[in-house]
């Protein structure tokens, strides 16, 4: 909890071309160092506790209700569907739904219900695995976890408001050119746009 800092982002640092006035109900934010430790295993077959995020209060939490997407090594899970019979994972209690966008954080300006899925015993909504969800992993000899460019993960929030997220980083201070045998992993730092209005897909 202690490594986690929340910089609030500068309107302009997105692509707000063509809003008239400033939407109180959209928040742009960058979350730096989200730890996300892991006690054994990979993707689906991980264990230990997730660490719960809330896109309305900005943070961690432990909350076993109020949170919307939760991390744990390389997986990302979310506060809808249905879990893997995996006793350390917490119980899904409200509508959360993900999907991928191909693009930029700023292209994604709509949200398409159309395409959401949640959490379930075959799997997870954003999928585990190099080149399958938000990373790929490149092997030896680095043995490097690395965001995919382009690779937006969106989100429906437990209460039906709206997430955007960009992966920048899984390495401790986001280092440029992280090296695997000495940066400290499963750190998380995103950008995200979290429209809070209920029900309201757009991000404009």
């Amino acid at each position: 909890m202690k490594y986690l800092k929340i910089i609030l982002l500068s309107f302009f640092i997105f692509s707000c071309e063509g809003r008239d006035s400033y939407d109180p109900t959209i928040n742009f934010e960058t979350i730096s160092n989200l730890h996300a430790p892991v006690e054994g295993g990979q993707g689906l077959n991980s264990s230990g506790p997730f660490t719960k995020f809330d896109f309305e209060t900005s943070s961690e939490t432990n909350s076993e209700t109020n949170w919307d997407i939760a991390f744990r090594g390389t997986s990302v899970i979310i506060n809808g569907g249905s879990s893997l019979n995996n006793d350390s994972e917490p119980e899904r209690n409200g509508n959360a739904g993900a999907y991928i966008f191909n693009g930029t954080l700023a292209a994604l300006e709509i949200v398409d219900e159309n395409l959401f899925t949640q959490d379930s015993e075959q799997g997870y909504a954003i999928q585990t695995g190099s080149g399958n969800g938000w990373y790929n992993y490149t092997g030896s000899p680095d043995h490097l976890i690395l965001p995919i460019p382009g690779r937006i993960l969106v989100f429906r929030t437990r209460n039906n408001g709206y997430a955007k997220v960009e992966v920048l980083s899984y390495y401790f201070d986001a280092p440029d050119n992280p090296d695997a045998f000495d940066d400290e992993s499963r750190y998380y730092t995103f950008n995200y746009v979290y429209q809070s209005e209920p029900g309201n897909t757009s991000f404009n």
